[in-house]
């Protein structure tokens, strides 16, 4: 019995449906054609880049392995699978997942079994005169596509804030190491200056002076430290773990600087996952348009079925706007105005993908100079406090020089690793700025708008 109701309800449902459909139906609204993009030949700060590469060669998804270091690679990979701000990202995109899935479903009969004190079956279809339901699958579809690339940009984001803090802790383990070092430097010419003023070769000024620049560098290994543990805590936490389960022993950074191959403007569009999450924000932004254009005209829904008590089943419904009071037209200016908000926030995200490429660009070769600059300071530095301790040591000792010289190898030393740290950031952050390793295949690349120049 149950199986030739089925056949029967099916059988009616498609007649009406062929019926209905023969007529035609309309689909409303705009079809989505993305903006094109005024793009630059080139970046203008990568005019004194020495790599001929493309990112695509450089790297892929796992860029952060350009810079060779195995405990890095093994803290980012408990990002993906441990970080709970990852986590709830991924779950907002099964949810647009799932959206999609329920607005795609409307486009298929409903069966119902059952009923009250009678047995069958009813199936009833919205019938999409208008495209109604159709814009609505696209905007959903569009939307889940945002939301997949909104989880990579979260996931890039969170990397590179994991390398970051990574490379500044390091800086910092070897900070700690030469504040240590300058700290028994002046312990020790503290102990030969105190044994100088108890037999009179020194005065008073000069303990004083060593004293000072003892507690001075002391101090600044305290501070050294506290930056550190606060590194160490924001790992931990980007990892899933809480700070008093997780450390990092100490090490020294061996860490160089990658060159990053900055490829082609109007390749930003396909690589950038923050850049195609705004551009499917806007083919969603147009299809809902035709739905809310749609929603002024009547809809019609058939239904079919066989009941043990009224037999066979078969009609249609049809709901028609009346007085509506303007209302369609204002939900239709609605739309249209909300599709140009995401047209513009689009287009200001890829102009801010231009100036952040462009930007750290700037910074690495205006560090990359530092740096060159630097190592001549550095060694000059180095050489005159090598030549204090050596007097030191036969017992020629000039408290202001040997102070200055200690001073200014300190302070070399320091802005040498400040520089490096500044280096290694500016490098993460143009990756990032590149999209790291990400490519919009994942998505449907045929709606990435081209760029024009």
């Amino acid at each position: 019995m149950t199986a030739t109701i089925k056949k029967q309800t099916l059988r009616v449902l498609i007649l009406l449906g062929i019926s209905t459909l023969s007529t035609g139906c309309k689909v409303l609204g705009p079809d989505y054609a993305p903006p094109a993009i005024n793009t630059p030949t080139a970046y203008k700060e990568a005019a004194l880049s020495t790599t001929t590469e493309t990112p695509a060669k450089v790297m892929d998804e796992r860029w952060w392995t350009l810079y060779g270091n195995d405990e890095l690679d093994q803290l980012i990979g408990q990002v993906e699978l441990q970080n709970y701000s990852l986590q709830a990202v991924e779950a907002r995109t099964r949810q647009a997942r799932a959206l999609a899935e329920i607005a795609k479903a409307a486009k298929s009969p409903t069966v119902i079994a059952g009923g009250k004190n009678d047995l069958g079956i009813l199936a009833s279809w919205e019938i999409d005169l208008w495209g109604r339901i159709q814009r609505n699958v696209e905007a959903s579809g569009a939307s889940a596509e945002a939301s997949v690339a909104d989880l990579a940009a979260m996931k890039l984001s969170l990397q590179a804030q994991l390398t970051q803090n990574y490379f500044n802790l390091r800086v910092q383990d070897a900070e700690i190491r030469l504040l240590q070092d300058t700290t028994a430097a002046y312990e020790r010419l503290l102990r030969v200056t105190q044994n100088q003023y108890a037999v009179g070769v020194a005065d008073r000024g000069n303990v004083l002076q060593v004293q000072t620049q003892l507690n001075m560098a002391q101090s600044q290994i305290q501070e050294a430290r506290v930056s550190r543990a606060q590194l160490e805590h924001a790992i931990a936490v980007l990892i899933g773990k809480a700070p008093a389960d997780f450390s990092i022993a100490v090490a020294p950074i061996t860490t160089s600087v990658p060159e990053v191959p900055a490829a082609l403007p109007a390749d930003l569009l396909l690589r950038r996952p923050d850049i195609a999450a705004a551009e499917r924000r806007m083919a969603a932004a147009s299809a809902k348009i035709g739905a809310a254009e749609a929603s002024a005209y009547p809809s019609l829904d058939l239904f079919a079925g066989v009941s043990i008590r009224k037999g066979l089943l078969g009609g249609a419904k049809v709901l028609a706007p009346l007085a509506s009071g303007g209302t369609p037209e204002a939900k239709r200016s609605e739309a249209s105005a909300a599709y140009d908000e995401i047209v513009a926030n689009y287009q200001q995200t890829v102009l801010n993908g231009f100036r952040e490429v462009e930007d750290n660009l700037a910074s690495l070769q205006s560090l990359s100079t530092a740096a060159d600059n630097k190592a001549e300071g550095l060694k000059a530095a180095r050489e005159s406090l090598t030549i204090m301790n050596n007097q030191q040591q036969v017992g020629i000792i000039n408290h202001h020089a040997m102070m200055m010289a200690q001073t200014a190898a300190l302070d070399s030393e320091k802005t040498g690793l400040d520089i490096l740290a500044k280096r290694l950031v500016a490098s993460v952050n143009l990756i990032k700025a590149l999209g790291g390793g990400w490519q919009s295949a994942v998505l449907n690349t045929a709606n990435i708008p081209a760029a024009t120049k």
